[in-house]
């Protein structure tokens, strides 16, 4: 296994990890937002408040795109093992 192997499965698991994470960090953090200033508006400040709509949020969102995850790392390892022949001993 060369370093440049290591090196570009390295950077192909960081990109696919970026892929897979950002829809659901962008939805919690819009969420977030929301419930934010709806707290401050309200003076409401409950932890419940902010917990539970972010995590109906997660669920919602990882059941929409668990087709689209799959399919991501489906290629990913697909591209992986197609690379293992191409590899120096």
């Amino acid at each position: 296994m060369t370093p440049d192997f290591v090196t570009y499965v390295s950077r192909e698991t960081l990109i696919t990890v970026l892929y897979i994470a950002s829809p659901l960090l962008g939805t919690t953090l819009l969420v977030g937002l929301a419930v934010g200033i709806f707290q401050a508006v309200t003076s409401i400040h409950e932890m419940t408040l902010t917990f539970i709509p972010k995590m109906a949020v997660v669920a919602i969102m990882l059941i929409i795109l668990t087709p689209w995850f799959l399919d991501v790392l489906i290629s990913f390892t697909q591209e992986i093992i197609y690379q293992i022949p191409f590899m120096s001993p």
